[in-house]
């Protein structure tokens, strides 16, 4: 079940991260699902925003890492309460 979880954090982490949702500012668990949903459909799925994640990597390195442990803070923080 750990490792479940841990996909579902990846991918739903990923997909906030290509939402281009800023990191600044407050966002209801809402907030957050609506934009993980609209980023996997505007990319055309979970593989694809993991794509845009790796291609942010590629071309800005140095704002990618604190976006993605932003991304990841906020997936973790709104789907671990109920």
């Amino acid at each position: 079940m750990a490792h479940q979880n841990d996909l579902l954090i990846a991918a739903r982490a990923e997909a906030l991260f290509a939402s281009g949702r800023s990191a600044t500012g407050y966002m209801t668990k809402t907030d957050v699902s609506d934009a993980i949903r609209y980023a996997i459909v505007r990319y055309g799925g979970v593989r694809a925003c993991a794509g845009e994640v790796a291609a942010a990597y590629g071309d800005c390195p140095e704002t990618a890492a604190p976006r993605m442990r932003w991304a990841r803070d906020i997936v973790i923080f709104m789907y671990s309460r109920g």
